[in-house]
Parts: structure tokens; sequence; C-alpha cells
């Protein structure tokens, strides 16, 4: 990683590298942390797209109508879906984290172990 050069109005303006930057994350320039970005999962870094929604009208074919037709296409964003977890830290740490469901169900988190309730021992006397 080199240094990062910005040519803006004919003024070049370079930017270190950030050695501890993350995917996914970008720095606070407030705060000498890092902050998550909104929308965005904490692991992967999976955010969100853009794409088109297609609205049809008509009957199809194969239904017995004439086919559908396409009458508008606009522009829409798919949101990634994402839950807020418990996560146990490396360091014995928890912490609640912004993660998308593929990946808390292909295992990239461990979530905390929720402790049993107290249970009142029986005893066998009458």
């Amino acid at each position: 990683m080199g240094v990062v050069y910005l040519v803006a109005a004919g003024i070049l303006t370079s930017f270190p590298p950030l050695a501890t930057q993350q995917v996914g994350r970008v720095p606070n320039r407030r705060v000498s942390e890092f902050v998550v970005m909104a929308k965005q999962c904490e692991v992967c870094g999976k955010g969100p797209q853009m794409g088109n929604q297609v609205t049809i009208r008509g009957k199809k074919k194969y239904l017995g109508g004439v086919g559908t037709k396409v009458t508008g296409i606009t522009r829409r964003q798919f949101k990634p879906n994402l839950q807020k977890v418990k996560v146990a830290g490396p360091d014995g740490k928890n912490t609640h984290q912004w993660v998308c469901t593929q990946c808390i169900r292909g295992g990239a988190i461990r979530k905390v172990v929720q402790q049993a309730p107290f249970a009142v021992p029986q005893t066998s006397g009458k």
C-alpha cells in the first residue's frame, strides 16, 4: 500500500494509508476510533446495492393471455438483511454488532451463550 493521490481542481493532495483500517469501517475524525458505516455488515462489509424495479402488466401466455408487457423500470435499492447480534469477542468481551443473516447462518460470528436460568434444587424429603 502506498500513498493515495487526489487531483482536484489542479491541486495534488496526498493521503497516507491507514494501517488499521478494516473492510466496512471508516475512521471517525473527531474521535480516534473506527465507526461502522450504516446499513453495512460489520463482518463481511455487505452493503446496499442498486437495481431495477420492473413493473409488468398483462396475463402470461401459458395462462391463456397475450403475454406480459413491461410498463416501467425504476431504480431501487436492495438492502442487506442486518440483525443486531450480541457477539462474543476473542478477548472475552461481548459487543453488539450489525451482522447480515448470511454471516450468522454461515458461522462467521460466535454468538454469546445465554446462561441457563436459575433452577430451584428439589429436595427428596416431605
